[in-house]
């Protein structure tokens, strides 16, 4: 049984917008995206929308929905009372392109920052073994289909614009703790998630594993690990001493 929504969704560019008021209908089993479709098709057909799959497995249609970052294409309509007043705007941290568009390249930046796999020197493509047991930690973490809620909703960045030049974010830190759990990656990578990604700026409050539409537990599996070796590794006395005692035993061969 279809009934009428009220909507408002932000409309404008880099420069100015504002909000405007839309009358939908709404049918059994859609999604917020498919009200979107609609308002395209009958009222705004200039209003710019990115999407892909529809799905939930592209990230593309990345907004916010009354205040909350979510996938439109994975928000049904019969979450939200019918006389409830649904508000749709662009994701915040990033720049507007127009209405519901934004520029994410700040995360395609970060992603090219971080050293790719690194295998063994010795080890030939062909020859990588690996038990599902040495694996299923990180497996986790492929899971990410780079909506970039995450990136969204983390303050560090959201609210701080000067920190975007540090910070990775915990998309980025996520990707650096996979490969750090990969069995065959050779590369030490937590010293560089602290002086050069900015993990030390991430105060855990777990905002980015609230909003993942793929249940990943960014927080508990990823960047705390993380954050847990890089104290050991500046405070725990027993590894310092154990530090001291290699390098002192390694230099005296």
């Amino acid at each position: 049984m279809g009934y009428k929504a009220e909507f408002k969704v932000w409309r404008g560019d880099a420069d100015s917008g504002e909000l405007q008021d839309f009358t939908v209908e709404v049918n059994e089993g859609e999604v917020v995206l498919d009200i979107i479709h609609r308002l395209q098709a009958t009222q705004a057909p200039d209003l710019a929308v990115r999407w892909n799959c529809k799905a939930g497995k592209c990230g593309s249609c990345s907004a916010e929905i009354n205040g909350m970052p979510r996938l439109l294409c994975m928000t049904r309509m019969s979450v939200f009372a019918e006389d409830e007043v649904i508000t749709v705007t662009p994701i915040r941290t990033f720049p507007v392109i127009r209405d519901l568009v934004t520029d994410v390249s700040f995360n395609y930046v970060k992603a090219r920052e971080i050293p790719s796999f690194t295998p063994p020197a010795d080890l030939k493509p062909g020859e990588y073994r690996m038990q599902q047991v040495d694996v299923e930690r990180s497996q986790e973490f492929r899971k990410c289909i780079e909506c970039f809620l995450c990136q969204n909703t983390c303050h560090v960045i959201r609210d701080h614009e000067e920190n975007k030049e540090n910070f990775a974010g915990p998309r980025f830190l996520m990707r650096i703790a996979e490969l750090d759990m990969h069995p065959l990656d050779t590369a030490d990578r937590v010293p560089e998630a602290q002086a050069e990604h900015g993990l030390g700026y991430c105060n855990i409050t777990k905002c980015c594993t609230e909003v993942c539409p793929e249940h990943i537990k960014i927080t508990d599996n990823a960047l705390i690990p993380m954050k847990e070796r890089v104290a050991d590794d500046r405070y725990d006395p027993i590894v310092w001493l154990g530090n001291k005692l290699f390098r002192k035993s390694r230099g005296s061969n």
